[in-house]
């Protein structure tokens, strides 16, 4: 009778051995989204909730963000940008960056039929020994495998919720105290950063703020800020008091146009919790937030790539 059991193995054994995990290179980035796309449409549809919309694939607009802004990490720290290469494909990567005090992880994933062979592994490895010592933070999904790797690499989970739906316009609040920001707040809301998370995002705010919308609350006693993408939705927000942040993130529903989304919430952040619920959004789980040598910073709203 056929050996079935030792075949599988041999061949899951000759895959892992033509996977090659090393620096990524420029030409990488094209053949990296593509299998980035293709990894987190398969994911979103697995994890999808029967109350959720139907999942779509990411638009040739999103791919082209993906692939920009990859690149500026890639040119900014690319020590810590690495995939893994079965021949000319890309099956696998993990982008982490290096900032002050603080290393982060932007992206990472294995192609599907891929997982459970190490290549996993081999990745996480490689960008953890480029954080050298430092305190880091990322944003997980569900995925066990994951979640695992992440937990035995001694990262605490926090559980992250999500808010979503279409803002009732009559809930809307009167803000005042904010403005449009622009290049010279980047000093100040560095301090911010370093006070709420122990480093500032350095050049990561002059990518954001070349491609959303900066919007501050310039108060000494109450700084804050919040970046608004072109769907109008709070990719980042940091603030020095509760009631600020509050403020900033009512400032960004006011923007939304359609279904909105306000995510990376934790446990600590309650407040965005308050406003999502006032604006008649819908709450619900939605991953981790992982961090290790530090806690989980608030009043803050992570970016799922910047953090």
């Amino acid at each position: 009778m056929p050996n079935v059991e030792g075949a599988i193995e041999a061949v899951d054994e000759t895959l892992r051995e033509a996977v090659e995990v090393r620096p990524m290179r420029n030409d990488d980035l094209e053949p990296a989204e593509l299998a980035s796309a293709r990894l987190f449409f398969e994911a979103d549809q697995i994890s999808r909730k029967v109350c959720d919309p139907e999942i779509q694939p990411r638009s040739t607009d999103g791919s082209k963000q993906w692939i920009k802004r990859m690149r500026h990490f890639l040119t900014v720290d690319p020590d810590g940008c690495w995939v893994a290469a079965d021949g000319d494909d890309i099956v696998g990567f993990a982008i982490s960056q290096n900032r002050g005090r603080l290393w982060f992880l932007a992206t990472y994933g294995v192609a599907t039929e891929r997982q459970g062979m190490g290549t996993g592994k081999r990745l996480i490895d490689a960008v953890l020994a480029h954080a050298d010592g430092r305190r880091c933070m990322l944003s997980s999904t569900v995925h066990p495998g994951a979640t695992r790797r992440y937990r035995l690499a001694g990262f605490s989970l926090y559980p992250q919720m999500r808010m979503v739906g279409t803002v009732d316009r009559s809930t809307l609040r009167t803000v005042t105290g904010l403005r449009e920001g622009r290049e010279a707040d980047l000093d100040w809301i560095e301090q911010l950063d370093e006070a709420l998370r122990g480093a500032g995002h350095g050049p990561d705010h002059a990518y954001m703020l070349d491609t959303m919308r900066l919007v501050v609350s310039p108060k000494p006693d109450k700084p804050g800020c919040v970046c608004i993408d072109g769907r109008g939705r709070a990719a980042l927000l940091a603030a020095a008091h509760p009631e600020t942040a509050q403020d900033l993130l009512w400032e960004a529903l006011a923007a939304s146009d359609g279904e909105t989304l306000v995510n990376c919430i934790t446990t600590a952040n309650q407040w965005a919790v308050d406003v999502g619920l006032a604006a008649r959004l819908s709450i619900a789980q939605e991953g981790y937030l992982a961090v290790r040598g530090m806690t989980d910073p608030a009043p803050y709203l992570a970016s799922g790539q910047f953090l």
